[in-house]
């Protein structure tokens, strides 16, 4: 580690909860009933990491579609009620924030509706939901630096003690824009093994896949390992 932290941040969609896969098919499914075909790949490439009103934009300005009036409702509620059947909270996450000795927050691109209503669904909102920033409280969304140093400020913290936990290339470029030091999570269902190496301007400081070893990586960040200083 190349900081000594006074905040972790986390991101929540792909870090906190496995959610990045379900809201991807759900949105290959919604747009292919309106005759709009797009794959896994082209939402990771082109959405990962950005909020809604974005992706909307995105679509109209790519593929030349009128959305229509209902979409994002008809959306928003299919996509909870499918994490409702289907969302998990990361395999680890729990145990981390247990044995953290440090401040954490979240910030993400999400809606403040569904990052209460996911976060409530895994068990997290009570610990989390007080410390968690969305990108609608700052002007720009990620990949801009807003939301980190809104997060940032909010805590009390040097944006240069910051350590950032992002799993998408628009998180890693906002924590680096912010001039933090960023993680890239890779352990989510949307990616794997296989992910292949971030370009240089979105390229984390480590990788990793699993929470259960994260105090691997950085001993000095669990509580115990404090107590036992002399």
């Amino acid at each position: 580690m190349t900081i000594s932290p006074e905040l972790l941040i986390l991101d929540c969609d792909g870090v906190l909860i496995d959610s990045e896969i379900i809201s991807a098919r759900m949105l290959v499914s919604e747009l292919a009933a309106l005759g709009v075909q797009i794959d896994l790949p082209y939402v990771a490439r082109h959405f990962l990491g950005r909020s809604y009103p974005t992706v909307m934009a995105t679509i109209r300005q790519d593929f030349g579609l009128d959305l229509p009036q209902d979409f994002e409702t008809g959306y928003r509620e299919a996509l909870l009620a499918a994490f409702a059947r289907d969302l998990r909270v990361m395999p680890g996450v729990t145990t981390m924030l247990d044995q953290l000795a440090l401040p954490v927050c979240v910030a993400t691109s999400s809606s403040p509706r569904r990052v209460e209503t996911s976060l409530r669904l895994v068990g997290l909102w009570a610990r989390l939901g007080p410390v968690t920033f969305t990108a609608s409280e700052v002007a720009r969304g990620k990949p801009a630096p807003d939301l980190f140093l809104h997060a940032a400020t909010r805590m009390g913290a040097d944006p240069g003690a910051c350590l950032v936990i992002e799993d998408s290339l628009t998180g890693l470029r906002a924590a680096k824009a912010a001039g933090m030091e960023v993680w890239r999570f890779t352990g989510g269902s949307h990616m794997g093994p296989q992910t292949p190496e971030e370009p240089e301007d979105a390229r984390p400081a480590r990788r990793f896949d699993d929470f259960a070893r994260f105090f691997d990586i950085a001993p000095a960040l669990r509580r115990s390992a404090l107590r036992r200083q002399p």
